[in-house]
């Protein structure tokens, strides 16, 4: 599975989209979609992935994503054990920029939300009053109907529009893979992960990715991630592994299968080692 590209307001029908999310724990792949987005984590913590950054994120973090940057939040291990009081929640806003048609970047009142706009390819992070304001402002959001929404967006991409709460996520705008120019080894190496865990992924092979030596690049995925490869490897699979016991009756072997483990007793000593809890338990405890 590589980035997957979607349509998020044509998916829900809808230019404008405000999503109060209650999940065990963040479902949603690494992705990318030409549809602004604004992330609030009500509550939940782990490391999210926002084009070429990989940083921690805890209940509060806030974060406004411009059109096609891949991203994705993956909660930590401890969300995956079954435990009933633990809540991934968010309020994502997502918003289409044609709603406001090519006239409206052409005002002179509207310059400094076309530039928030054009920032956001390298993502923003939303931080002190501004981050206050604009949560109680979503809380709002969430409850408002029709043209309410409209006047409630507008409010918001005002106010983040004149902040100077906000901050760079990624040094540079993101660069896809086939983009001639690609610089960033590391999310080559996400995008290889995520569409191959379920194979053997040797540390040669994945520095050959990065196009580095297995030191080199050992040495450069602890100094961005904070954890070794293996540790996010088996995040990756493990996190897959609790989808398939959530959401499938696929037996356990074929779910280390599926996951790239070669034994089901392998996939339960990892499973159990990340987690708390061994797979069946799991699957017990998901209701399932």
């Amino acid at each position: 599975m590589k980035i997957e590209k979607t349509k998020i307001t044509s998916y829900l029908n809808s230019s404008i989209s405000v999503i109060s999310r209650e999940e065990s724990f963040f479902q949603s792949p690494f992705h990318s979609h030409p549809e602004l987005e604004l992330v609030y984590i009500k509550e939940s913590h782990g490391k999210r992935i926002v084009g070429n950054s990989v940083e921690p994120f805890e209940s509060g973090d806030m974060v406004f994503l411009g059109s096609d940057i891949p991203h994705v939040w993956l909660n930590d291990e401890i969300y995956y054990q079954g435990i009933n009081k633990l809540k991934a929640k968010a309020i994502v806003v997502y918003f289409n920029k044609d709603l406001f048609g090519p006239a409206f970047y052409e005002l002179k009142e509207t310059q400094k939300i076309n530039t928030l706009f054009n920032q956001g390819v390298r993502g923003l992070s939303i931080s002190g009053k501004t981050n206050e304001l604009i949560a109680k402002k979503l809380e709002k959001l969430v409850k408002k109907k029709d043209f309410e929404i409209i006047i409630g967006l507008f409010e918001i991409l005002s106010i983040l529009s004149e902040s100077s709460d906000l901050s760079f996520v990624n040094s540079e705008a993101y660069t896809t893979v086939n983009d001639q120019t690609k610089n960033d080894r590391l999310s080559d190496v996400f995008e290889y992960v995520k569409e191959n865990y379920k194979e053997d992924i040797s540390l040669i092979a994945i520095a050959k990715i990065a196009n580095l030596t297995p030191t080199s690049f050992c040495r450069m995925f602890k100094l961005k991630t904070k954890k070794h490869f293996v540790e996010y490897l088996n995040e990756i699979r493990v996190s897959n592994a609790c989808k398939f016991l959530i959401e499938t009756d696929m037996g356990m072997s074929e779910i280390a299968y599926e996951c790239g483990y070669k034994t089901a007793s392998n996939f339960n000593k990892l499973f159990k080692k990340l987690t708390g809890t061994t797979p069946k338990e799991y699957k017990k405890n998901s209701g399932n």
